[in-house]
């Protein structure tokens, strides 16, 4: 068995233009609220959950709508297109707004900063799903945690990539003591790393003739598929199978809600409780994700050996010590440590190890015909999840204390600890790796 990792990095590509913007979105668009239009944490939480609830509709609408399109280019990437293409030009027009405010306040331009953000969501909704499909579309099933291992990678890149610009442009001894900062600069470097991505997936991926190659050769191989055909086409999983889809639902929107509580109030969490700016912050969220970097090809390579459940468990154990120890890191110091450092590698390590395999064992199973549904199935887990600890996360750190927001992530990823307890379906096999001698060829 033999992965084709050239191919993978790019297809990757999609998905690092993904995350170099939600990256963007979660460390600035809430200091934007909050410091330029004085939103309190309640209201700015709501609308930083407003992107999750129109998630909820739009990943598995438009991941279902690209599994039934069919055109010259493919199945996915006229939404990759469009989409991207229609975010860069939107979401240069979030920090236009946010200067024209601090010069001149108007309650105008905070209406239209936010109708704008809500376009912007909806373009970015329009291609996540179908991105994020085209690994498994081009990847037999054996082989995706490998593939996905690569997939998180490049979006590990992109997010590294961002916060590296970021230190360099606002670190602590620039924004320091102004009363507003200008992102315009930041918000142009993301959306042209955007486009260049974008253009490279597009003049370098062929998907129909990729998506043949592979679906000739699941063919070969019944006993990969879980689901259960009706006659029609159309999945039916078994009663065990939907049992297990539904726990690894659960564990995904619970070890989301405590992750995503960190990383959308991190900015504010450090500014708030050990008085350091978006550089310091950034700094750190930079050493979780080159954690995260390094942790990727290993962890893949480790999920084919011990299976994708067990490594899952292994990541939540340890993502919920992280956070645990995040909590007396952080109260007991009013500046970023070594040791801190050491625990945000952690914490990359172990959201590696988790987010490598979640996505390959939901679509495990299914059919290559509903790889879009299925992904859409892990985005409104995870976007539930994302939708409502923001908001959650900013009420309770308003009402009693900001210090509340680590034990509250490391509350919820244990949970996921229990639910994965019961999902019996989705892990490699190893039986699996017969009658892929073929596939070598593949590999050019």
């Amino acid at each position: 068995m033999k992965l084709n990792n050239k191919r993978t990095i790019l297809v990757g590509l999609a998905f690092l233009s993904i995350c170099a913007f939600w990256q963007m979105y979660d460390n600035v668009v809430p200091l934007i609220l909050k410091q330029t239009f004085h939103m309190n944490e309640t209201l700015a939480g709501v609308i930083m959950g407003a992107d999750n609830v129109l998630a909820l509709f739009l990943l598995p609408f438009f991941g279902t709508l690209s599994d039934r399109t069919n055109t010259k280019i493919g199945k996915r990437m006229p939404f990759i297109i469009f989409g991207s293409a229609a975010a860069i030009i939107l979401m240069n027009l979030l920090p236009f707004l946010d200067n024209s405010y601090a010069a001149v306040p108007a309650n105008g331009k905070i209406v239209v900063f936010v109708i704008l953000l809500g376009l912007l969501l909806i373009a970015m909704g329009t291609y996540r799903s179908p991105a994020v499909a085209l690994m498994p579309d081009v990847t037999p099933k054996p082989l995706r945690s490998k593939a996905n291992a690569i997939i998180n990678l490049m979006g590990a890149v992109g997010g590294i990539i961002y916060l590296g610009i970021t230190s360099v442009m606002y670190p602590n001894s620039k924004t320091q003591g102004l009363d507003h900062v200008n992102y315009q600069p930041l918000f142009i470097i993301v959306a042209a790393i955007m486009l260049v991505a974008i253009i490279l997936l597009y003049f370098t991926i062929k998907e129909p003739k990729l998506v043949a190659e592979n679906k000739a050769l699941e063919e070969k191989h019944p006993e990969w598929n879980l689901a259960e055909d009706d006659g029609s086409g159309h999945e039916i999983l078994p009663p065990a199978v939907k049992k297990s889809l539904g726990f690894l639902l659960a564990s995904i929107a619970l070890w989301f809600i405590g992750y995503n509580g960190v990383t959308t109030w991190w900015t504010n969490y450090v500014a708030e409780v050990m008085g350091q700016g978006l550089g310091g912050a950034s700094t750190c969220l930079m050493v979780a994700t080159g954690g995260a970097i390094i942790s990727y090809i290993p962890i893949g390579i480790i999920a084919s050996k011990i299976g994708r459940k067990t490594t899952i468990r292994i990541g939540i154990v340890l993502l919920a010590a992280c956070f645990a120890l995040g909590y007396v890191l952080t109260t007991t110091s009013d500046h970023i440590t070594v040791i801190m450092f050491i625990v945000f590698a952690l914490v990359g390590f172990a959201w590696a190890a988790i987010n490598v395999n979640s996505l390959p064992m939901v679509v495990e199973m299914c059919k290559g015909s509903d790889i879009g549904k299925f992904t859409g199935y892990y985005y409104t887990a995870s976007m539930a999840a994302q939708v409502v600890t923001p908001a959650l996360a900013g009420t309770l750190m308003r009402s009693i204390s900001y210090k509340v927001l680590f034990p509250y992530a490391a509350v919820f990823v244990a949970l996921s600890f229990v639910t994965m307890s019961f999902v019996k379906h989705g892990d490699s096999k190893a039986e699996a790796k017969k009658g892929l001698a073929a596939f070598e060829d593949m590999d050019d």
